[in-house]
């Protein structure tokens, strides 16, 4: 996946207001073409050892409408905090056109400020190096389920070297 014409639409990015939760919630079922993505974010909204707020962006078209969102809970590695962005979620018709891109690349730095320390995502392995994602292998975390490992990646937020190695812990709503 690509985004194309990304450097011809300024997308304008921001943290996301309650104002904003029924149209996310149409932004993530569009997306998915399915309601299970959208009904997570509200279960993530719920619960609060999962929920990290000031972490749930959307980018705005220029018409002002929600194009894209995206979201960074809690995780867990063993005993380690670590960060979670999901759902990410592009309406069909802004897709690979820079949104997606621009809403994680903010909801990322919101972490940076926010003092987070570790990034993980289960997503395609094609997307998430553009942002500096490893395979979380090579930090030795792991899975808790089955998923092929090159869907598993890392991030490290700040200058440190070393990860602790363990097994990834997803908040609840994931059901994994």
């Amino acid at each position: 996946m690509t985004d194309n014409a990304e450097h011809t639409t300024a997308w304008h990015t921001r943290q996301e207001t309650s104002a904003d939760h029924a149209e996310v919630h149409t932004v993530n079922a569009t997306a998915f073409q399915r309601a299970e993505e959208a009904d997570l974010v509200d279960a993530l909204r719920a619960d609060p050892d999962a929920w990290l707020p000031g972490l749930s962006y959307v980018a705005e078209a220029p018409d002002g409408t929600i194009a894209a969102y995206a979201l960074i809970t809690r995780c867990h590695v063993d005993g380690a905090c670590a960060a979670a962005p999901a759902p990410v979620a592009v309406r069909p018709e802004h897709q690979r056109r820079g949104a997606g891109s621009a809403v994680v690349r903010a909801v990322l730095e919101a972490a940076r400020a926010r003092g987070e320390r570790l990034v993980l995502v289960l997503g395609h392995p094609g997307y998430y190096p553009r942002f500096g994602f490893l395979p979380a292998a090579e930090y030795g975390i792991r899975p808790g389920f089955d998923v092929p490992p090159e869907h598993l990646m890392a991030l490290v937020l700040d200058d440190s070297s070393s990860v602790a190695p363990g097994t990834i812990r997803y908040p609840a709503a994931f059901g994994v």
